[in-house]
Protein backbone atom coordinates (compact mmCIF):
# COMPACT_ATOMS: atom_id res chain seq x y z
CA UNK A 1 0.00 0.00 0.00
CA UNK A 2 1.54 3.51 -0.49
CA UNK A 3 2.47 5.73 1.78
CA UNK A 4 0.60 8.51 2.78
CA UNK A 5 1.11 11.65 4.15
CA UNK A 6 -0.15 11.43 7.65
CA UNK A 7 1.46 7.56 7.75
CA UNK A 8 5.18 9.17 6.67
CA UNK A 9 4.70 11.63 9.79
CA UNK A 10 4.08 8.88 11.77
CA UNK A 11 6.30 6.61 10.70
CA UNK A 12 9.32 8.87 10.44
CA UNK A 13 8.52 12.10 12.56
CA UNK A 14 6.71 11.20 15.49
CA UNK A 15 9.10 11.20 18.29
CA UNK A 16 8.01 11.50 22.32
CA UNK A 17 8.38 14.75 23.52
CA UNK A 18 10.84 15.09 26.58
CA UNK A 19 10.95 18.98 27.11
CA UNK A 20 8.27 20.22 29.95
CA UNK A 21 7.10 23.21 28.30
CA UNK A 22 5.47 21.38 25.57
CA UNK A 23 1.90 20.30 26.26
CA UNK A 24 1.25 18.86 22.75
CA UNK A 25 3.57 18.16 20.04
CA UNK A 26 2.90 16.26 16.68
CA UNK A 27 -0.62 15.22 15.70
CA UNK A 28 -3.17 18.84 15.80
CA UNK A 29 -3.58 21.91 14.12
CA UNK A 30 -1.07 23.66 16.37
CA UNK A 31 1.42 22.86 19.12
CA UNK A 32 1.16 24.09 22.56
CA UNK A 33 4.33 25.58 24.63
CA UNK A 34 4.80 27.19 27.74
CA UNK A 35 8.21 29.34 28.32
CA UNK A 36 8.77 29.55 31.81
CA UNK A 37 9.30 32.86 33.90
CA UNK A 38 11.72 35.06 32.68
CA UNK A 39 12.46 33.65 29.87
CA UNK A 40 11.84 35.36 26.36
CA UNK A 41 11.64 32.88 23.37
CA UNK A 42 14.12 32.69 20.34
CA UNK A 43 12.66 32.09 17.19
CA UNK A 44 14.17 31.32 13.82
CA UNK A 45 13.51 29.75 10.10
CA UNK A 46 15.59 28.55 7.91
CA UNK A 47 15.04 26.84 4.14
CA UNK A 48 17.23 24.53 2.65
CA UNK A 49 16.62 24.39 -1.41
CA UNK A 50 18.30 21.48 -4.15
CA UNK A 51 21.15 22.86 -6.00
CA UNK A 52 20.84 25.77 -4.12
CA UNK A 53 21.78 24.69 -0.54
CA UNK A 54 22.79 21.22 -1.35
CA UNK A 55 23.79 18.88 -4.39
CA UNK A 56 21.52 16.99 -5.66
CA UNK A 57 22.19 13.39 -4.46
CA UNK A 58 23.50 14.19 -0.83
CA UNK A 59 23.33 11.76 1.48
CA UNK A 60 20.02 11.85 2.92
CA UNK A 61 21.19 11.12 6.47
CA UNK A 62 23.96 14.59 6.44
CA UNK A 63 20.83 16.78 4.63
CA UNK A 64 19.06 15.80 7.72
CA UNK A 65 21.51 16.22 10.03
CA UNK A 66 22.40 19.49 8.26
CA UNK A 67 18.89 20.91 7.55
CA UNK A 68 18.60 20.88 11.95
CA UNK A 69 22.61 21.64 12.41
CA UNK A 70 21.80 25.45 10.22
CA UNK A 71 18.84 26.58 12.42
CA UNK A 72 20.03 25.82 15.82
CA UNK A 73 23.39 27.79 14.77
CA UNK A 74 21.17 30.59 14.61
CA UNK A 75 19.84 29.73 18.30
CA UNK A 76 23.86 29.44 19.56
CA UNK A 77 23.98 33.54 17.98
CA UNK A 78 21.81 34.75 19.97
CA UNK A 79 22.33 32.64 23.22
CA UNK A 80 19.48 30.61 23.28
CA UNK A 81 18.86 27.28 24.46
CA UNK A 82 17.77 25.02 21.95
CA UNK A 83 14.30 23.14 22.73
CA UNK A 84 12.04 22.65 20.12
CA UNK A 85 11.56 22.78 15.75
CA UNK A 86 9.10 22.34 13.73
CA UNK A 87 10.02 20.40 10.28
CA UNK A 88 8.56 21.61 6.65
CA UNK A 89 9.60 19.23 4.10
CA UNK A 90 8.30 19.46 0.14
CA UNK A 91 9.27 15.78 -1.61
CA UNK A 92 9.63 15.07 -5.17
CA UNK A 93 8.30 11.57 -4.45
CA UNK A 94 8.21 9.00 -1.59
CA UNK A 95 10.76 6.73 -1.25
CA UNK A 96 11.25 5.22 2.44
CA UNK A 97 14.67 4.77 2.15
CA UNK A 98 15.69 8.53 1.68
CA UNK A 99 12.98 9.71 4.42
CA UNK A 100 14.45 6.95 7.15
CA UNK A 101 18.00 7.96 6.34
CA UNK A 102 16.94 11.32 6.57
CA UNK A 103 14.68 11.29 9.58
CA UNK A 104 17.79 9.50 11.12
CA UNK A 105 20.20 12.64 10.87
CA UNK A 106 17.50 15.17 11.81
CA UNK A 107 17.04 13.22 15.21
CA UNK A 108 20.70 12.06 15.74
CA UNK A 109 21.00 15.94 16.60
CA UNK A 110 17.98 16.54 17.53
CA UNK A 111 18.57 14.87 20.46
CA UNK A 112 22.31 15.26 20.97
CA UNK A 113 20.77 18.71 21.90
CA UNK A 114 17.57 17.59 23.53
CA UNK A 115 15.38 18.97 20.81
CA UNK A 116 11.90 17.96 20.42
CA UNK A 117 9.91 18.05 16.69
CA UNK A 118 6.89 19.63 17.78
CA UNK A 119 4.93 20.00 14.67
CA UNK A 120 5.35 20.86 10.73
CA UNK A 121 3.71 20.11 7.22
CA UNK A 122 4.65 17.47 4.41
CA UNK A 123 3.93 18.17 0.73
CA UNK A 124 4.68 17.63 -2.60
CA UNK A 125 7.20 19.42 -5.28
CA UNK A 126 10.91 20.35 -5.88
CA UNK A 127 13.25 19.25 -2.65
CA UNK A 128 13.49 21.58 -0.10
CA UNK A 129 13.65 21.39 3.53
CA UNK A 130 12.24 24.65 6.44
CA UNK A 131 12.98 24.23 9.70
CA UNK A 132 12.07 26.65 12.48
CA UNK A 133 13.91 26.76 15.41
CA UNK A 134 12.69 27.60 19.06
CA UNK A 135 14.87 28.25 21.90
CA UNK A 136 14.73 30.09 24.94
CA UNK A 137 17.13 32.87 26.88
CA UNK A 138 16.73 35.19 30.07
CA UNK A 139 15.05 37.60 29.40
CA UNK A 140 17.74 40.90 28.78
CA UNK A 141 20.65 38.52 28.09
CA UNK A 142 19.99 37.67 24.21
CA UNK A 143 22.95 38.00 22.07
CA UNK A 144 22.29 40.90 19.22
CA UNK A 145 23.92 42.13 16.30
CA UNK A 146 23.53 45.97 17.80
CA UNK A 147 26.22 45.77 20.35
CA UNK A 148 29.37 46.26 19.34
CA UNK A 149 31.46 49.48 20.70
CA UNK A 150 34.91 51.16 19.32
CA UNK A 151 37.37 49.30 20.90
CA UNK A 152 35.84 45.62 20.72
CA UNK A 153 37.95 42.94 19.74
CA UNK A 154 36.37 40.19 17.16
CA UNK A 155 36.15 36.95 17.62
CA UNK A 156 35.61 33.61 15.80
CA UNK A 157 35.00 30.37 17.02
CA UNK A 158 36.44 26.88 14.72
CA UNK A 159 37.76 27.13 11.47
CA UNK A 160 37.28 29.70 8.58
CA UNK A 161 37.05 28.18 5.29
CA UNK A 162 37.08 24.22 5.62
CA UNK A 163 33.58 24.25 4.19
CA UNK A 164 34.14 26.82 0.98
CA UNK A 165 36.94 24.11 0.12
CA UNK A 166 35.10 21.02 1.09
CA UNK A 167 32.30 22.40 -1.43
CA UNK A 168 35.11 23.08 -4.53
CA UNK A 169 35.94 19.89 -3.81
CA UNK A 170 32.28 18.38 -4.39
CA UNK A 171 32.01 20.53 -7.52
CA UNK A 172 35.26 18.93 -9.12
CA UNK A 173 36.94 22.27 -8.81
CA UNK A 174 39.53 20.66 -7.05
CA UNK A 175 40.77 16.90 -6.83
CA UNK A 176 40.00 16.38 -3.46
CA UNK A 177 39.87 17.41 0.25
CA UNK A 178 40.31 15.94 3.72
CA UNK A 179 37.03 14.54 5.13
CA UNK A 180 37.26 16.24 8.49
CA UNK A 181 36.59 19.08 5.63
CA UNK A 182 33.81 17.32 3.90
CA UNK A 183 31.91 17.13 7.33
CA UNK A 184 32.09 20.63 8.13
CA UNK A 185 30.35 21.08 4.91
CA UNK A 186 27.65 18.31 5.62
CA UNK A 187 27.51 18.32 9.26
CA UNK A 188 28.15 21.01 10.69
CA UNK A 189 28.24 21.42 14.79
CA UNK A 190 26.09 24.16 15.68
CA UNK A 191 28.48 26.47 18.06
CA UNK A 192 25.45 26.53 20.79
CA UNK A 193 28.41 25.78 24.14
CA UNK A 194 30.04 28.57 22.80
CA UNK A 195 26.58 30.94 22.41
CA UNK A 196 25.43 30.15 26.19
CA UNK A 197 28.76 31.13 27.55
CA UNK A 198 29.09 34.57 25.65
CA UNK A 199 25.27 35.90 26.90
CA UNK A 200 27.22 38.03 29.51
CA UNK A 201 30.33 38.20 27.73
CA UNK A 202 29.87 39.31 24.40
CA UNK A 203 28.80 42.76 23.16
CA UNK A 204 27.69 41.42 19.83
CA UNK A 205 26.90 38.13 17.95
CA UNK A 206 26.32 36.53 14.60
CA UNK A 207 26.24 32.87 13.00
CA UNK A 208 28.61 32.56 10.33
CA UNK A 209 26.25 31.12 6.72
CA UNK A 210 26.65 33.07 3.88
CA UNK A 211 30.71 34.18 5.07
CA UNK A 212 32.38 35.80 7.55
CA UNK A 213 33.12 38.76 5.98
CA UNK A 214 29.52 39.11 4.64
CA UNK A 215 28.06 38.45 8.59
CA UNK A 216 30.35 40.85 10.11
CA UNK A 217 29.26 43.14 7.96
CA UNK A 218 25.86 43.31 9.47
CA UNK A 219 27.24 43.57 13.22
CA UNK A 220 29.17 46.65 11.72
CA UNK A 221 26.08 48.26 10.29
CA UNK A 222 23.81 47.51 12.95
CA UNK A 223 26.07 48.90 15.55
CA UNK A 224 27.58 51.64 13.10
CA UNK A 225 30.79 51.12 13.74
CA UNK A 226 33.49 49.70 11.72
CA UNK A 227 36.43 47.14 11.62
CA UNK A 228 39.41 46.23 11.02
CA UNK A 229 40.10 42.47 10.26
CA UNK A 230 43.74 40.89 10.42
CA UNK A 231 44.16 38.27 7.31
CA UNK A 232 47.28 36.49 9.54
CA UNK A 233 45.35 35.92 12.03
CA UNK A 234 41.98 33.89 10.95
CA UNK A 235 41.95 30.32 11.48
CA UNK A 236 42.34 28.98 8.34
CA UNK A 237 43.99 25.43 7.73
CA UNK A 238 47.14 24.94 5.68
CA UNK A 239 44.58 23.03 2.79
CA UNK A 240 42.85 26.50 2.67
CA UNK A 241 45.88 28.58 2.73
CA UNK A 242 47.34 26.53 -0.08
CA UNK A 243 44.21 26.80 -2.33
CA UNK A 244 44.62 30.77 -1.40
CA UNK A 245 48.17 31.23 -2.69
CA UNK A 246 47.49 28.82 -5.77
CA UNK A 247 44.48 30.52 -6.85
CA UNK A 248 45.47 34.15 -5.57
CA UNK A 249 42.26 34.83 -3.43
CA UNK A 250 44.18 35.54 -0.44
CA UNK A 251 40.44 36.45 0.72
CA UNK A 252 38.51 32.81 0.19
CA UNK A 253 38.20 31.85 3.69
CA UNK A 254 36.91 34.95 4.28
CA UNK A 255 33.83 35.11 1.98
CA UNK A 256 33.54 31.48 1.32
CA UNK A 257 30.55 31.15 3.33
CA UNK A 258 29.19 27.70 4.99
CA UNK A 259 31.13 27.70 8.22
CA UNK A 260 28.36 28.09 10.86
CA UNK A 261 31.03 29.49 13.21
CA UNK A 262 30.34 32.30 15.36
CA UNK A 263 31.78 35.41 14.94
CA UNK A 264 31.82 38.31 18.24
CA UNK A 265 33.15 41.31 19.96
CA UNK A 266 33.60 41.55 23.23
CA UNK A 267 35.30 44.51 25.14
CA UNK A 268 38.53 44.47 26.03
CA UNK A 269 38.38 44.12 29.57
CA UNK A 270 36.15 40.30 28.87
CA UNK A 271 39.63 39.06 26.88
CA UNK A 272 40.68 37.10 30.55
CA UNK A 273 37.08 35.77 30.57
CA UNK A 274 36.89 34.56 27.29
CA UNK A 275 40.02 33.18 27.25
CA UNK A 276 39.04 30.88 30.45
CA UNK A 277 35.74 29.93 29.40
CA UNK A 278 37.07 28.66 25.83
CA UNK A 279 39.21 26.22 27.13
CA UNK A 280 36.33 24.08 27.52
CA UNK A 281 35.63 24.29 23.89
CA UNK A 282 36.71 21.58 21.27
CA UNK A 283 37.50 23.94 19.11
CA UNK A 284 38.95 27.13 18.93
CA UNK A 285 38.35 30.89 20.02
CA UNK A 286 40.34 33.29 17.68
CA UNK A 287 40.75 37.19 18.17
CA UNK A 288 40.88 38.02 14.34
CA UNK A 289 40.42 42.12 14.62
CA UNK A 290 39.07 44.94 16.37
CA UNK A 291 35.88 47.61 15.87
CA UNK A 292 36.74 50.90 15.14
CA UNK A 293 34.56 54.07 14.57
CA UNK A 294 36.11 54.30 10.58
CA UNK A 295 32.45 53.00 9.32
CA UNK A 296 34.00 50.86 7.10
CA UNK A 297 35.19 46.93 7.05
CA UNK A 298 38.94 46.73 6.41
CA UNK A 299 41.05 43.45 5.87
CA UNK A 300 44.99 43.98 6.45
CA UNK A 301 47.58 41.57 4.93
CA UNK A 302 51.06 42.40 6.77
CA UNK A 303 49.99 45.91 7.86
CA UNK A 304 48.75 46.65 4.03
CA UNK A 305 45.18 47.04 3.33
CA UNK A 306 44.02 44.59 0.78
CA UNK A 307 40.69 44.61 -1.38
CA UNK A 308 38.26 41.31 -1.45
CA UNK A 309 36.56 40.81 -5.26
CA UNK A 310 33.47 38.94 -3.29
CA UNK A 311 31.53 40.06 0.10
CA UNK A 312 30.31 36.57 0.19
CA UNK A 313 26.86 34.73 -0.53
CA UNK A 314 23.78 36.76 -1.81
CA UNK A 315 20.34 35.51 -2.84
CA UNK A 316 19.00 37.04 -6.43
CA UNK A 317 22.53 38.59 -6.69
Amino acid sequence: MALSEFSLIDRYFSRSVKQTGCQLGVGDDCALLTVEQGMQLAVSMDTLVENVHFLAGVDPRALGYKSLAVSLSDLAAMGAEPRYVTLALTLPELEENWLRSFSDGFFQIAEHYHVDLIGGDTTRGPLSITVQAHGVVPRGQALLRCGAQVGDLIYVTGMIGDAGLALKSQLGEIQSCAQIQLDRLNTPEPRVQAGLALRKLASACIDISDGLLADLSHILKASQVGAVIELAKLPVAESVLGYQRQTRQPGFALTAGDDYELCFTIPASHVTDIEAVSQAWPYPCTWIGRIDDSSELSVLNDGEQIEIASNGYQHFS
